[in-house]
């Protein structure tokens, strides 16, 4: 890796050092942490437990925190000084890495010595990556760290990548790979036994079906295939291969001629040009100066939970992972602390409790790290009068001008800004006494208090008769609809997003304002979307509906949020907390749009007339999955190979929900070849999310996950392209890929 020698922290690192891990106040062990020689692997283990030891891998660290910046961190702060204290923060729901260390010196070279080597990862590319995998594993595999590898270990090393291959068939590469003849394989005759192994025969057969002389794609060949497969537009195909030859070809002599090898040509198809996600529309591309309500917004459901909903621990940690991961609207839970100061935790529950002031601190400082576009605090206050006052307080002093306080234009407003407008801007939803025009008219009195439902959300008034023991048997006691006064100063914070009972359709088009915002439970929504699933979808064209899951959830499970966005609901709250088919939704339809949290909804969602149900085009879309590329394994036995099929499933309205598999590949995992054509009618593209699957068949037991990948289907490029698979987690599992075509026709 660069940049490593002569780099004194990272020399330190690889010395190791001894340094406090930090669990809470009272669990605090020391452990041996040490930088091994590859540069990509940190390694621990305990000074008392023997030969046992752990190790994390670099690149699924995502940031180093400095100082006293986690929970765990700050609540031994009076022990151990900021400046030998750091945290690392991983990839994905894996918890945090709470360290001290023994002095600031060495805090210091690990702090810099981790954003060194997260900096050297990040700007590293595909071939390294590539590089760095293979020598990762010509480690794993050389048992003996004589450098070398013999048969036996090339054995091992194939069950190891997931692939099962007839001995004799390995034995020949092998032969072919050892060009100094001494029965093992050194550095660079690992590397060409992996380049044999590797050989793509699915993409040279499209090669040399494209290339006129068989060896190179010249630059009228290279046009042709992107005019004709990649259906790129025809008035920019000239320049755009003269870039990828420029871009992409390894060998000078093929770039004189103008001209792409085989090399070059795999390295495009891998490279996010050649990906199944049109680059410009993981940009921000759409159009940000609608109305707020004419967007879908990423949205997180009890946002202060880690883990359950009954007795798991409540963290600010839940508020950064949300925000970081585009969430622009995050719940809040509010109920009487002790010492005057709110707190924030699950009500009737054991979940463990946070402060309020500390929320606020967190979303002040992280709301716009990864979008500028608005955050909506949707609150949920159980307070008296005088904690709410202080909720106030912490709300203005702590978040300041990033706290919307009134209308833009301070003129009463007749349809919500844009978040353009709004940009920058932290929104409070929650209950307001009066409407806008009362407050902008000043005709409030200082004194006034409301008196009210001072939630809209309480789960009791929600519950199903038929559930209401389930309900009880779960929860400590069962929550009452309570008459409580709302503090002006409060209600003063609450601009565009007022919560309100929903009473009907027909009440709100008659007498709501399009301040005003209700909240469904996941149930009482499929009762309206039923009854009157095209009155949900015009409400939805004027104001904003929030949708969050049955206080029956209490594993802190989903509810398919595509039921919901075919209404036009904008803030549809998921557990962000739990990995799924669910979250891979929320995270496919919000990966476009440069991941800001806001996706405008398709033009017949946000007309305001009856006319709306027009749809667009009726669309043919054939999948063919022609191959895989380095599944990870399953199962942990060094002996067994995934059995891999893909799946792919089309998610949108009802008329277009459909999956369809492939054969399985009795196996390997290594290079599963299929070929399988799986063809699905779309009715309503713009609303439609592509997803991926690759699983492990088991005709005993249920299939194992291996990996997924989820897009809007409108952001799909056609023609032969590479899926980059993600984890559980949505976290990236490089270098395993589905290679397919994609092919969309109109019908209509």
């Amino acid at each position: 890796m660069p940049g490593i020698q002569g780099d004194d922290n990272l020399q330190s690192m690889i010395v190791g050092t001894v340094m406090r891990k930090i669990k809470s106040r009272t669990w605090k062990k020391q452990r041996y942490f040490r930088l091994q020689e590859d540069c990509m692997t940190i390694w621990y283990k305990s000074k008392k437990t023997g030969n046992t030891h752990s190790t994390f891998s670099v690149s699924d660290v995502e940031a180093v925190r400095e100082g006293h910046q986690s929970e765990v961190l700050l609540s031994i702060a009076d022990e151990f000084p900021p400046d030998r204290c750091f945290t690392l923060v991983f990839r994905g729901r894996r918890g945090n890495l709470d360290l001290v260390a023994d002095s600031a010196d060495e805090a210091q070279s690990w702090i810099k010595g981790m954003r060194k080597l997260i900096e050297n990862l990040e700007n590293m590319g595909d071939s390294e990556k590539l590089d760095q995998w293979i020598g990762d594993w010509f480690k794993k595999a050389d048992k003996n760290n004589d450098g070398r590898m013999n048969f036996q270990e090339v054995r091992v090393l194939l069950k190891m990548m997931n692939v099962e291959m007839n001995e004799h068939h390995a034995h020949r590469l092998f032969m072919m790979a050892d060009k100094s003849q001494t029965g093992s394989l050194e550095d660079d005759e690992f590397v060409l036994f992996y380049k044999m192994l590797t050989q793509r025969e699915d993409v040279l057969r499209v090669f040399q079906e494209y290339s006129g002389d068989g060896q190179k794609l010249s630059l009228s060949d290279l046009e042709e295939f992107l005019r004709e497969e990649q259906l790129e537009d025809v008035d920019v195909v000239q320049q755009l291969a003269m870039e990828l030859i420029e871009r992409y070809e390894p060998s000078d002599t093929a770039k004189t001629l103008k001209a792409m090898s085989i090399d070059g040509f795999l390295i495009y198809l891998m490279s996010p040009v050649g990906s199944v996600f049109r680059p410009r529309q993981q940009n921000l591309y759409q159009d940000m100066n609608q109305p707020l309500c004419h967007y879908f917004i990423s949205s997180s459901h009890n946002t202060y939970l880690m883990e359950d909903q009954l007795r798991g621990p409540s963290s600010v940690e839940g508020y950064i992972r949300a925000l970081k991961r585009g969430c622009r609207c995050v719940e809040v839970d509010c109920w009487d602390g002790t010492n005057g100061e709110p707190i924030v935790y699950h009500g009737h529950t054991f979940t463990s409790k946070i402060l309020f002031k500390d929320v606020v601190s967190t979303l002040g400082k992280y709301a716009f790290k990864v979008s500028e576009y608005p955050v909506i605090l949707s609150m949920e206050n159980h307070c008296s009068v005088e904690q709410q006052r202080v909720m106030a307080h912490h709300l203005n002093t702590i978040l300041g001008d990033k706290l919307l306080k009134s209308t833009l234009d301070r003129k009463i407003p007749i349809s919500f800004p844009s978040p353009e407008e709004l940009k920058g801007k932290i929104l409070l939803k929650g209950k307001k006494i009066g409407g806008l025009e009362d407050s902008l008219s000043g005709l409030m009195e200082p004194e006034d208090t409301l008196t009210g439902e001072v939630s809209d959300e309480d789960e009791a008034a929600e519950i199903d008769e038929d559930n209401l023991h389930m309900y009880q048997f779960h929860f400590l006691s069962l929550p009452q609809k309570s008459k409580q006064r709302l503090s002006k100063e409060l209600s003063d914070c609450v601009v565009y997003c007022k919560s309100v009972h929903f009473s009907s359709f027909k009440h709100s088009r008659m007498h709501s304002k399009f301040y005003e915002i209700s909240s469904f439970t996941e149930s009482k929504a499929r009762k309206l979307l039923r009854e009157a699933g095209a009155e949900f979808v015009l409400h939805n064209a004027r104001q904003l509906t929030r949708v969050y899951p049955s206080g029956l959830r209490t594993d802190s499970s989903n509810f398919n949020p595509q039921e919901m966005w075919n209404t036009g609901t904008q803030i549809v709250a998921l557990n962000f907390q739990t990995a799924g088919l669910e979250m891979d939704l929320n995270d496919g339809l919000f990966s476009q749009n440069g991941g800001c949290g806001y996706v405008l909804k398709p033009e017949y969602m946000r007309r305001l007339d009856k006319s709306r149900q027009t749809v667009s085009s009726v669309v043919v879309c054939v999948f063919k999955v022609i191959s895989a590329q380095q599944l990870p394994k399953v199962n942990i036995k060094e002996s067994s190979v995934v059995d891999p099929f893909v799946r792919v499933e089309i998610h949108g309205v009802p008329l277009d929900q459909a999956k369809q598999e492939t054969r399985y590949i009795d196996n390997n995992g290594f290079n599963p070849v299929w070929y399988d054509t799986l063809r699905f009618t779309i009715h309503a593209p713009e609303l439609a999310l592509v997803r991926f699957v690759v699983e492990d068949y088991d005709k005993a037991s249920r299939n194992d996950f291996v990996g997924q990948y989820t897009l809007p289907f409108s952001c799909i490029q056609q023609g032969y392209r590479h899926i980059h698979l993600l984890s559980r987690d949505g976290t990236s599992i490089h270098p395993a890929s589905l290679f397919v075509h994609l092919r969309v026709t109109k019908l209509v």
